[in-house]
């Protein structure tokens, strides 16, 4: 069956990434692009495909959050300007070199703050302090989110909330910074290789558009106990997923 044939199934797909990624700061990229990579789709154009698609999805999930106050307005500056910078630098370089060597590191630094996440969740864990090089995780998160893997929300959400952050503020910020991350990265992408699948970005921006306002109510009114529960837990399931996939491809 051609792509274009699909257009519903790629609908569902954006509905149920979107879902996930405004309530819990991740996973629109993770999910799209693991779907799309199982059909066959170039992995250039997978993330040309979502990055384009997400830039709507993420401009309703930032105007969503920013309705509900969700957004904490100088972490997304100290956020946003850095991730623009990596995901440009990124969509130049990351994706022109195999990222198969630091995706492994990557996802064991995930794994370590799902764990993290969980012990707060828990209860067992008082940050200490907050993160205090945001910049630095703006740009680091901006860098990899470009190679197609989806690693704006993991990095950004994750480490913020491992570091004391507030669940609800933090993934709205998280969310309302990605739109110019990938706004960024998603020009780039356009000027280098052009737009290729629109029946697969159409449907994934139908479906998230239409999820992103549910997502930010959501994280609104869910206590932060169970949102931290759900991250870590999601934190956590990617990343063994992906160091699996790793050891049995080397």
């Amino acid at each position: 069956m051609e792509l274009g044939d699909q257009f519903l199934f790629f609908v569902m797909v954006g509905l149920a990434a979107q879902l996930i990624d405004g309530a819990l700061g991740m996973a629109f990229g993770l999910v799209s692009s693991s779907v799309l990579l199982s059909m066959g789709v170039p992995p250039a154009a997978v993330s040309a495909s979502v990055h384009t698609a997400e830039v709507f999805t993420t401009g309703a999930s930032g105007v969503s959050h920013l309705a509900m106050r969700n957004v904490d307005r100088r972490l997304f500056l100290r956020l946003a300007i850095p991730g623009v910078v990596g995901g440009v630098i990124g969509a130049y370089v990351l994706t022109r070199l195999p990222g198969d060597v630091v995706r492994p590191f990557i996802y064991a630094y995930l794994l370590v703050l799902s764990a993290l996440i969980l012990l707060r969740a828990a209860g067992r864990l008082v940050p200490k302090r907050e993160v205090q090089r945001v910049p630095v995780l703006g740009f680091v998160a901006g860098l990899l989110d470009a190679t197609g893997g989806g690693g704006w929300g993991p990095v950004a959400t994750s480490t913020l909330l491992a570091r004391g952050g507030t669940a609800r503020t933090t993934i709205g910020t998280v969310n309302a910074a990605e739109f110019l991350v990938t706004l960024a990265i998603s020009i780039t992408f356009f000027l280098t290789i052009g737009l290729q699948h629109l029946d697969v970005i159409l449907g994934l921006l139908v479906g998230g558009m239409i999820a992103a306002p549910l997502a930010a109510l959501f994280v609104r009114h869910v206590r932060e106990r169970w949102v931290l529960l759900a991250v870590g837990l999601l934190v956590m399931a990617i990343s063994l997923y992906q160091i699996g996939r790793s050891l049995l491809a080397g």
